[in-house]
This record gives C-alpha cells, sequence and structure tokens, in this order.
C-alpha cells in the first residue's frame, strides 16, 4: 500500500508531483487545500475538526492515496499513529511515506509566477494573478513564520514521522 504525504511552501510543486505520483502509481489524490478553507471572503480556515473529518473519510474509502498541502497541523494527523484519535470515531491512515519539498524561496517564486491556473482555487485565471503579490510575499515569509505553514512546522513534522522520507531540494 502507498500512503504518501507531500509538503513544502507555496510554490515548491506540491501539487505537480502528487498528480505525477497519483497517474504513475494508481493513487487517490487530495489537495489539503480543497477542505482547509470555509467559502468565505476573505477566506477563512475551517475548523481543525472539521478538515479532519473529511481527511479521516477519504483515507477510510481509498487504500492507496497522495495528500499533499501546506498544512502542518492536517499533515500531522497523517503522521503519527498517535494521532489516530483526534477525530472521535474516526481512525486515520498513517501514511508510509513523506516528501519535504524544501526548495528555495526564489525557486517556489518563479514557479509560482509561471503556475498554470487553478479552478479549483480561483474563479478565472486573472483572479489568481490578481493575487500573486500577496502569494509571493507569502512565499519570501515561510522561513520567518511561526505558524503552520512555516518551514519550521514543516521540519517538525518531518522529523516526527518514522516512515520513508524524502527531501528534495531542486524540482528541475
Amino acid at each position: 500500500m502507498q500512503k504518501i504525504i507531500i509538503f513544502g511552501n507555496s510554490g515548491s510543486g506540491k501539487s505537480t508531483l502528487a498528480k505525477k505520483l497519483a497517474v504513475e502509481n494508481k493513487l487517490a489524490h487530495l489537495d489539503l487545500d480543497t477542505l482547509a478553507w470555509l467559502a468565505t471572503s476573505p477566506p477563512q480556515r475551517k475548523p481543525i475538526i472539521d478538515s479532519a473529518k473529511e481527511i479521516a473519510t477519504f483515507t477510510q474509502k481509498h487504500e492507496n492515496w497522495v495528500i499533499e498541502g501546506c498544512y502542518s497541523d492536517l499533515l500531522e494527523l497523517l503522521a503519527t499513529k498517535s494521532n489516530n484519535d483526534a477525530v472521535k470515531g474516526r481512525e486515520y491512515c498513517t501514511a508510509n511515506e513523506m516528501v519535504f519539498l524544501d526548495l528555495s524561496i526564489d525557486t517556489c517564486i518563479k514557479n509560482a509566477e509561471k503556475r498554470p491556473w487553478e479552478p479549483h482555487k480561483y474563479s478565472s485565471k486573472q483572479a489568481q494573478d490578481e493575487n500573486l503579490g500577496m502569494l509571493t510575499q507569502w512565499i519570501k515569509d515561510y522561513e520567518t513564520r511561526t505558524d503552520s505553514f512555516s518551514k519550521n512546522a514543516h521540519q517538525a513534522l518531518y522529523e516526527i514521522f518514522e516512515g520513508k522520507k524524502t527531501t528534495i531540494k531542486n524540482n528541475n
């Protein structure tokens, strides 16, 4: 069975790698962006418990999967067996492989600038491009932030994982 989690900064190539692995290995694919946010303007995070329930449903439904995102607080649910009771009555399938995309800030910004339209996140390519300034700043702050999206949080997640783990520093 393959149960893979992929994480890193915005623009690091998480979705690209996850899509590739999903096709090559016939894995179900979950982009955490699709369940981490409320449909509000401006966007607000869903309560962790609500996202956690959706993740548990996904992992119970699919035997082989790849899950990607920058949410260390959600990925932690899949990284250790001790988190299996995080949602009462729901059991998570623990990942057996982890990929940390630890690319340079400059590379992530370049990737974000050439990113194709993501219709599951934006109503149009123009709306996505209008958000590029905010996204670029978000990417630049990766190493100094202290939230669950930060490099420090990602490194901590990587350290606690006991399965196969890989760090990728360059995705050329």
